[in-house]
């Protein structure tokens, strides 16, 4: 079967302090395939869109806050990924400022600011522990990563940087 990837952003929201994060809680949905879990903001990039432009939307959609800095951290390649065994080419952001204030919840569950280096205690993804150091480290170089997947479990872990 060709390679035709699912293309999203994640987008990791620093407070201005740059020591909190804000994530989503995903409780709302029973049915959600990420229930319980914490994750970054973002979401399918639409067909009239580039990268950028969907980050920002995601943002606003989901946290009703408008970006004015950001820096595109990185790329992920999830292969086989959930219970559907879909592919998904994700480009992974840090939101470096924004204005206004952030909802208290999403549709997806409550939006919480936990500190940084907490992040990777959170439930989550077990394969996003892989990436989330690279997102939040001193590196100016971006990275590329592969996560494949079966089911929920991912089955390794490699990434280059330029």
């Amino acid at each position: 079967m060709p390679y035709c990837p699912i293309v999203s952003t994640l987008g990791y929201v620093l407070s201005p302090d740059r020591t909190q994060v804000l994530l989503t809680h995903r409780v709302s949905r029973r049915g959600d395939e990420q229930y319980g879990k914490y994750n970054g903001l973002g979401g399918r990039m639409e067909p009239n869109e580039d990268v950028g432009s969907c980050m920002v939307r995601e943002i606003r959609e989901e946290a009703g806050i408008e970006v004015t800095s950001m820096c595109l951290r990185g790329t992920v390649n999830w292969t086989g990924f959930g219970p559907s065994g879909q592919d998904w080419l994700g480009f992974v952001f840090l939101i470096l400022a924004f204005s206004g204030t952030p909802r208290r919840c999403s549709e997806e569950g409550p939006l919480v600011w936990v500190p940084v280096a907490g992040i990777c205690a959170l439930p989550m993804w077990a394969g996003d522990r892989h990436f989330l150091p690279l997102v939040f480290d001193a590196d100016p170089r971006p990275f590329h990563g592969y996560l494949p997947y079966a089911g929920d479990r991912p089955l390794g872990w490699s990434f280059v940087r330029f």
